[in-house]
């Protein structure tokens, strides 16, 4: 019997800004996905969803299944392995339990991809070992490439590789391990459900735009090497909105670098942990307006128990948020709860691994 587990995740600094080519620092929680199972002896793949009353059915074959379901993540991953030269000439049984909250954010479906390419890849005829982040890029591809959906790599790099993590996705993906020796956060789940693509017109969409405006006029530029301070040139360019976006873009990207050096240096405090992510989020809110009247209300319940700052957790317009509560983080999650959210005590952990 093999069982293989993986964390959700949350985004610590440069929440929207992956989509920018910007990195970001992410970190795995203590709210997982598993699969267990073992081999069967015909060529069906059974796998029971107890936590949706659901069970799915496919048959293995030395070549790509079809998808027949929107999404169709199971076969997807199959797929993923078969271009990869692994075979399968036995069935499987497994079922499926997790309890990383459901399109909230926190990257539940990633980590089931990761979870279940990481289980596919010791279950084949010829188990083959995957790096961490081998496997955060194969669960990409069956995620985003196989559907031709929008999306960056952040979430399944950061599920698969587990702990905090710096990423750089340009010139080419990359990978640095933090240890940044943190207590304790809630995770919240607001009950309401995202307004994906209404933010993402405001948050992407918007400043793609204006990066395309700002080109016009200094065709070299990058936010990867703009500087800050030189902002005051693109005033007479800009409009008022358009020079405070850029500003809340480059101050979110600046957030990050120094989180990062704080991070590298062991020299984070709590309360600079804290004071980053709720500055952090309030450019997301202001300025990309993907927070709610309700996420607002729980993250203020949260610091008035005692919590050291937070911010919103995915692409926002509902869904989750979280607060750095190293404290007595019990008391953080029941003033959460009685402003209506649905909390979780969390902790920095594991990528997925074989238990």
């Amino acid at each position: 019997m093999l069982t293989i587990s993986t964390p959700g995740r949350i985004c610590l600094f440069g929440e929207h800004q992956d989509y920018l080519g910007l990195p970001v620092i992410a970190a795995a929680i203590s709210r997982r996905v598993q699969i267990k199972g073992e081999h069967r002896n015909d060529n069906k793949i059974i796998i029971h969803l107890p936590d949706i009353a659901s069970e799915l059915q496919m048959e293995v074959s030395d070549s790509r299944l079809p998808y027949i379901e929107k999404r169709d993540y199971f076969r997807s991953g199959y797929n993923v392995l078969i271009d990869k030269g692994l075979r399968f000439s036995k069935g499987i049984e497994c079922t499926v339990n997790g309890n990383i909250p459901i399109n909230s954010g926190t990257s539940s479906s990633s980590a089931l991809l990761v979870t279940w390419i990481h289980f596919l890849s010791k279950m084949a005829d010829n188990p083959y070992e995957f790096t961490e982040q081998e496997l955060g890029e194969l669960a990409f591809v069956a995620e985003i490439v196989e559907f031709n959906e929008p999306g960056g790599m952040m979430d399944h790099l950061s599920t698969a590789i587990g702990n905090a993590v710096y990423l750089e996705f340009e010139p080419k993906v990359t990978a640095e391990a933090l240890q940044p020796n943190l207590g304790a956060f809630v995770l919240a789940d607001s009950l309401e459900p995202k307004d994906t693509i209404g933010v993402l017109k405001r948050a992407k969409f918007a400043r793609l735009d204006l990066i395309e405006k700002i080109k016009q006029h200094l065709p070299n530029f990058s936010l990867h090497t703009f500087e800050t301070a030189d902002k005051e040139q693109l005033k007479e360019v800009l409009s008022g909105d358009e020079y405070e976006l850029l500003s809340g873009t480059l101050r979110n990207r600046d957030i990050l670098t120094e989180a990062l050096e704080l991070f590298r240096n062991q020299a984070m405090t709590d309360a600079k942990v804290g004071a980053l992510l709720s500055e952090h989020h309030g450019i997301l809110r202001d300025l990309l307006g993907i927070s709610t009247p309700k996420i607002e209300r729980m993250l203020s319940a949260a610091i008035e128990a005692g919590a050291l700052g937070g911010k919103i957790n995915g692409s926002g317009g509902g869904g989750c948020m979280f607060v750095y509560a190293p404290n007595n983080p019990e008391k953080v999650a029941a003033a959460i709860d009685a402003v209506g959210g649905k909390s979780f005590v969390i902790k920095i952990d594991k990528g997925t691994m074989s238990l």
